[in-house]
């Protein structure tokens, strides 16, 4: 169950007229927290992002499930389940025994992980090799629309930033 203050972000994410994948990251960057605080572990980075994009579709957040080729039918399965439980308005969900026991076994499976899986060196790798099977025109496009939904200020921080690291990488 994600926290309240990742719900009101996302939020104010949508409100911002940033992407879906955006709101999503607020879910995802939950999660890394989560097992970065010893309160659960990941066998890998990969892991944690599916466990935040579910967290998220099932939070209402707009996430398109994968594309037939791309991921497994069971993937695609349980995106398209958690999306039609995050279109659901009723709060009042039925809990039984069995639902109880899935939640903890899953819990209990996820406490034996290891933290590794969100360390700076594996989020770092997951993102690099995510990107590059990305074709250049799909990447321009979204750092396009990034700085298009950063607003002024965010766009001059973001600036001052890129300037520090290039500063800093041309003297080593």
């Amino acid at each position: 169950m994600p926290e309240q203050k990742t719900l009101k972000r996302a939020a104010a994410d949508k409100r911002a007229g940033k992407a879906s994948s955006t709101q999503a990251g607020e879910f995802v960057k939950e999660q890394v927290d989560k097992v970065r605080a010893g309160q659960h572990g990941v066998r890998s980075a990969r892991q944690a992002i599916a466990i935040g994009l579910s967290e998220a579709r099932r939070a209402g957040v707009a996430v398109k499930s994968p594309k037939k080729g791309t991921a497994s039918a069971a993937t695609r399965k349980k995106a398209a389940t958690d999306n039609a439980a995050g279109q659901r308005k009723s709060t009042a969900k039925t809990s039984t025994e069995s639902t109880a026991k899935r939640s903890r076994a899953s819990t209990d499976a996820l406490k034996r992980e290891g933290s590794a899986g969100a360390s700076r060196a594996a989020l770092s790798k997951q993102t690099r090799s995510a990107a590059a099977k990305r074709p250049a025109a799909s990447r321009s496009a979204a750092a396009k629309k990034a700085a298009a939904t950063k607003g002024a200020a965010g766009r001059s921080a973001a600036a001052k930033k890129a300037a520090h690291t290039r500063a800093s990488r041309t003297h080593h």
